[in-house]
């Protein structure tokens, strides 16, 4: 068997296990701690798989900031999850149908690495031939000057300016967004409305 193969199979049923332990788990503390174990595992798949940037963003974000982020919230909503009914058949509803059509729209994806996969017959050779970005301009001395000096360092800067740029702005528009509503749901309370959870 493939030990590149066999690393990637170990790696994934490590991760579904921590992600499954960390919903049954009833203590949020452990929960949080699973995650960021979670998101290690993520961030080490990611790198197996040489997409080193979603690697560290997995890392960095997935494992570090959300953990800390989440601890953070436990200081103020207490370590044990409340007890009652868990199961909500509207969220297992739409749960089911999301990934119903998720697995539809990626059985119809090319295989792992096909050569003839139309990402690498139609848009590699751009990126390979180094015609990403380029942009034809004057200077005050009258030559005809492209960008990069004609020629774009590598592959990964033609990626990152054809398309990356974009994804890369809403991911951070995410992020400040979850920072922004973690900041207003922990903020300190004033007294009143202290006064009136306590009623």
């Amino acid at each position: 068997m493939d030990p590149v193969l066999l690393l990637d199979v170990i790696l994934l049923l490590l991760a579904v296990t921590t992600a499954i332990t960390a919903m049954a788990i009833r203590d949020l503390l452990g929960s949080v701690m699973l995650m960021g174990i979670y998101g290690l595992l993520m961030a080490v798949i990611w790198a197996d798989l040489f997409a080193m940037d979603v690697s560290f963003t997995e890392a960095s974000v997935g494992a570090g900031a959300a953990t800390i982020l989440l601890l953070s919230a436990l200081t103020r909503t207490g370590t044990r999850e409340r007890t009652g009914g868990d199961h909500h058949l509207p969220a297992l509803v739409v749960v089911l149908i999301t990934g119903s059509v998720l697995i539809h729209g990626t059985s119809q994806m090319p295989a792992f690495g096909d050569p003839q996969a139309p990402a690498h017959i139609h848009v590699a050779p751009h990126y390979l031939s180094q015609d990403i970005g380029k942009v034809s301009q004057k200077s005050s001395d009258g030559a005809t000057r492209r960008d990069f000096g004609d020629h774009v360092p590598n592959t990964v800067t033609a990626v990152l300016t054809a398309y990356r740029g974009y994804d890369t702005m809403f991911e951070t528009v995410v992020i400040f967004s979850a920072g922004v509503c973690l900041v207003l749901l922990l903020r300190p309370r004033s007294p009143l409305r202290r006064e009136q959870a306590d009623e």
